[in-house]
């Protein structure tokens, strides 16, 4: 392909002469051409024909906005996206090759390489964004864990919310006999993570997993079950479950039909924790490593355009039609666009709630690929205990910042991204302690942070 993209726009004014005194009338046709010649150097694509994937979700953004604003057609590129069932058929079919890319729970990816589910050789050049998710409990929980809250001097509950309100709702159901159940989205998604993160933080036992048992139930108090996202709302509606830990819009979802009330984001369980991953196939990434980039280059352009708070009431319209998430645009805005409801009537300024570009939030960082490693062996997921040294070498095969690296590197000399949005970077974060419980977490020392679990497993 060529290295040079053009669009033109035709301009057709008609001039009219007329004459007077029983002239006739005279048409003149004039065709103005106007070329714009894109920034954008394209690449030499090896597979311009894309399909990719994506669950209806509120962080699949990137992927519509890379579509509809045609960062994907200036780089060459011919993209369909696609809406999936769940996460599982996300899963397989990106293996399968049906998919030639998708949205998808950043722990899919790091199981795939580390031995827990479907084995696949998996690749991730991109982070679609930090935060975006809340934990929503029934207005019958709610109202139970009320009285627990503390308050400010307005009357309203100080947040964030911890899960030692939950405890004396989780001991009357135990007392009468029945089980608390709640719902997370996937075995190895953030959101399994977040809430038994949440729970153990408060010495709820969130259960544990086996070999040969992958339940996740062994020891719980709350039992932990998998709802796909959009099933949500209408789960906890029937009383299946009693609370849940999903994307926008499901949170919100809950707020506006009156049926439940999200209590605590993630942003308070782990301040500007990474969320969902574009994902490709090692083999993928080896037969189309132009292509790769430019996709990266498209999403990169694309996670920028959406942190501009000007573009975030179109970015809601986008999101709301039928082929993306399809939800209302009152519903998707309730967090698009700076703010968050809790109870109803309650809602509170929270500009990074969904963030897409600024705190480098769509680079591929190892430590947040160590952390949701962390997570799998201190819930069992992975049975045996390993040295520290695993962890990052196993995050390195699946993790890509040097092809993030190559497309920003382009978007800058094409204008599009300043330099200073390149980290300068081993690829590992600074120690931070944003976590709910304040506790400590450094990935250059994984063993010292998952011996530091109140709750779940030990390498000592």
């Amino acid at each position: 392909m060529k290295s040079l993209f053009k669009k033109s726009t035709y301009i057709l004014p008609v001039a009219m002469l007329l004459f007077a005194c029983g002239g006739k009338e005279t048409k003149k046709a004039t065709t103005i051409v106007e070329t714009k010649t894109s920034k954008t150097k394209i690449l030499e694509i090896e597979k311009a024909q894309l399909k990719f994937g994506f669950i209806k979700l509120t962080d699949m953004a990137p992927l519509a906005i890379a579509k509809e604003k045609g960062f994907f057609e200036d780089e060459g590129l011919f993209v369909s996206v696609e809406a999936q069932s769940n996460w599982k058929n996300v899963l397989d079919r990106v293996i399968d090759g049906q998919l030639d890319g998708s949205h998808m729970l950043a722990g899919q990816p790091i199981a795939a390489g580390a031995g827990f589910g479907r084995q696949a050789k998996l690749v991730t050049p991109f982070s679609m964004d930090l935060n975006g998710n809340g934990i929503t409990v029934s207005n019958d929980v709610w109202s139970k864990m009320k009285p627990h809250v503390p308050k400010d001097k307005d009357g309203k509950p100080v947040h964030p919310i911890k899960a030692e309100a939950l405890k004396p709702v989780i001991t009357e159901y135990k007392n009468s006999g029945k089980a608390f159940k709640m719902g997370m989205v996937f075995p190895v998604s953030t959101h399994n993570y977040e809430i038994r993160y949440w729970l153990a933080a408060a010495g709820i036992h969130p259960g544990m997993y086996t070999k040969a048992n992958v339940q996740g139930q062994i020891d719980a108090e709350v039992l932990l079950s998998v709802t796909p996202p959009p099933q949500m709302p209408a789960t906890l509606e029937a009383g299946t479950i009693h609370g849940y830990c999903v994307g926008e819009p499901w949170n919100q979802q809950a707020v506006f039909k009156g049926i439940g009330v999200p209590v605590v984001t993630n942003y308070d369980i782990w301040k500007n924790n990474p969320e969902k991953v574009f994902v490709m196939t090692q083999k993928f990434i080896d037969e189309n490593p132009n292509t790769a980039v430019a996709v990266t280059k498209a999403l990169i352009r694309a996670g920028k355009w959406l942190d501009k708070p000007e573009n975030r009431k179109e970015a809601v319209k986008i999101l709301s039609m039928s082929q993306y998430v399809g939800a209302p645009e009152a519903v998707l805005a309730n967090s698009m666009t700076g703010t968050f409801e809790f109870e109803k009537g309650d809602k509170r300024d929270m500009p990074d709630f969904n963030v897409f570009y600024k705190y480098n939030a769509t680079f591929p960082f190892y430590s947040d690929g160590i952390w949701f490693l962390t997570q799998m062996r201190r819930w069992g997921q992975i049975p045996d205990a390993k040295p520290a040294a695993w962890y990052a070498n196993t995050i390195k095969d699946i993790y890509r910042p040097d092809i993030w690296k190559k497309a920003a590197t382009l978007l800058v000399e094409e204008g599009y991204i300043p330099s200073t949005d390149i980290p300068t970077t081993d690829g590992f974060k600074p120690a931070t302690a944003d976590f709910i419980d304040g506790t400590k977490y450094d990935a250059k020392d994984p063993l010292g942070y998952i011996n530091s679990f109140k709750i779940g497993n030990k390498d000592k």
